[in-house]
């Protein structure tokens, strides 16, 4: 996976932490670079560590499964950028509340990064240095939850479902790429 690949997908992967940064920030009485800087190291630190423990458990049944492994990768890429897009469609309004509260945080930073879980899954099938890979995710995801607590208060909501949608297409994209690369169909 190229560094241009691997950063495509950190930006996919950190839409719904953005989307849930721009609540944040909506609902937050006071901004500051602190409060961002604590909402962005929840996140990134989750979207870094989740691909982490997903690719040891990849890692683990990578030899057993790895004749259908470009599958895997895609359906899972394929899932989550469907669910992502999804969400974008939804009118539900989601709750958030401006506080910084080590429950409401931990919950949230798990919610959002359950699908860099299974995106380091994939890792443990690809050509994936996963030191730098989970490091570019965190600190992607990291400036974009600080630029979505600063999005929040100043426009709303309005690009929380843009940002999702967009989101869901780099992911299902990334995936059909790595099926067709894989089946010999493109190369790159």
């Amino acid at each position: 996976m190229s560094i241009g690949e691997l950063f495509l997908l950190a930006v996919g992967l950190s839409m719904d932490a953005f989307a849930v940064a721009v609540c944040k920030g909506l609902a937050m009485e006071r901004i500051s670079v602190k409060n961002a800087g604590i909402v962005g190291l929840w996140f990134g630190g989750f979207q870094a560590l989740m691909p982490l423990i997903g690719y040891l458990l990849g890692y683990s049944f990578r030899d057993a499964i790895q004749s259908v492994d470009h599958w895997i990768a895609f359906v899972l890429l394929g899932l989550i950028g469907l669910n992502m897009i999804k969400e974008s469609r939804s009118c539900e309004a989601e709750e958030s509340c401006g506080c910084l509260a080590f429950r409401e945080m931990f919950t949230m930073a798990v919610a959002t990064s359950i699908d860099a879980l299974a995106v380091g899954i994939t890792f443990a099938f690809l050509t994936v240095d996963i030191i730098p890979a989970v490091s570019l995710i965190g600190v992607t995801t990291f400036i974009l939850s600080m630029a979505g607590v600063k999005v929040g208060s100043v426009f709303g909501a309005k690009y929380k479902a843009k940002a999702e949608l967009v989101g869901g297409i780099i992911l299902i994209l990334l995936g059909t790429k790595i099926l067709l690369e894989h089946l010999g169909i493109i190369v790159l």
